[in-house]
């Protein structure tokens, strides 16, 4: 009986200790995974990396507080930043049309704060207390606005939509900028936040990871093929669907060309929506890679559970 026992207690010590590299299948996932409480920002920011924040303008001094350290900035060198406010009736002014107006609200909560990065290093978005919208959403939404290189953090007091957050995300950027996001832009994107959150609530089949990166592959083929008739909109989604494995109802691919047809009216900036399908890919990537390795762990403890029943039983 020990002679069983001890080599498989070894072994089963000897996974537990794997940290660094876990084969599943053909692939292999090598590095360590950190897990973070969804507390405070892991890193502070500092007025030395010269953020532009953006509160929501009906915050009490405590919820204030409360999204500035989840954002990870410093409250006592608030002073020392851009801050701009948005207002509960801008919410309204840009998503009445899209969204209820009980949905939206009557105060203005959502903060964000922005700091650019170098050219070339792309969108980082963290979201904090915001239940409704993905960062995924948030991501594809600033492609569509033109905005990049840029480290983003969404935050609410308590949990919210983090609809109107995008708002802010535009009125924080155009500071920083020093550039206007034109209406027209603005409104495309808003309204693909609110169709893309519609459709992940809505569709219990669909990873949401795997419908935004469809729509931001729909996006890509929509600018670099030049898309702008509902038939030739209509075959790409079809094409898409069928590329990315998902089912979709005839009114649920509907949604998604009336929002392309929408967009393929604006002047979308085709390296933008590019780097933002690729990164939008890559994270769907990571994510099926831990699955399958959680998937691993799962049923290598169910066939030693199995194997001690047998044992003893």
């Amino acid at each position: 009986m020990k002679k069983i026992v001890k080599p498989l207690v070894g072994a089963l010590l000897a996974a537990a200790m794997l940290s660094s590299s876990v084969t599943v299948g053909a692939g292999t996932v090598t590095g360590t995974i950190e897990q973070q409480d969804a507390g405070e920002s892991t890193s502070q920011i500092t007025a030395a990396d010269k953020p532009y924040l953006s509160l929501g303008a009906d915050l009490t001094e405590d919820q204030k507080a409360t999204v500035l350290s989840l954002m990870g900035v410093d409250a006592s060198q608030l002073d020392q930043y851009d801050v701009v406010y948005v207002t509960n009736s801008e919410e309204h002014s840009y998503l009445d049309s899209y969204i209820a107006s009980s949905e939206i609200g009557s105060r203005s909560l959502s903060s964000v704060v922005i700091v650019k990065k170098d050219s070339g290093s792309g969108l980082d978005i963290q979201t904090k207390n915001i239940s409704f919208c993905t960062e995924g959403m948030y991501q594809n939404a600033c492609a569509t606005a033109g905005i990049t290189d840029a480290d983003i953090v969404v935050a609410g007091p308590t949990s919210i939509s983090g609809t109107a957050a995008l708002v802010g995300i535009f009125k924080a950027y155009s500071e920083m900028t020093g550039q206007e996001i034109p209406e027209d832009i603005i409104d495309g994107a808003l309204n693909e936040l609110v169709v893309t959150g519609r459709l992940e609530d809505s569709i219990s089949n669909v990873d949401g990871e795997d419908l935004e990166s469809l729509i931001a592959y729909l996006k890509q083929q929509m600018v670099e093929n030049g898309l702008d008739d509902e038939e030739g909109i209509q075959d790409a989604v079809d094409a898409a669907c069928e590329e990315y494995d998902i089912s979709l109802t005839d009114e649920e691919k509907a949604q998604i060309v009336d929002l392309l047809l929408k967009l393929s009216k604006l002047n979308l900036d085709a390296d933008t929506i590019n780097k933002a399908q690729k990164l939008l890919d890559s994270l769907t990537s990571v994510t099926d890679s831990g699955s399958q390795i959680g998937t691993f762990f799962a049923n290598l403890w169910k066939a030693i559970s199995d194997f001690f029943q047998n044992l003893f039983g």
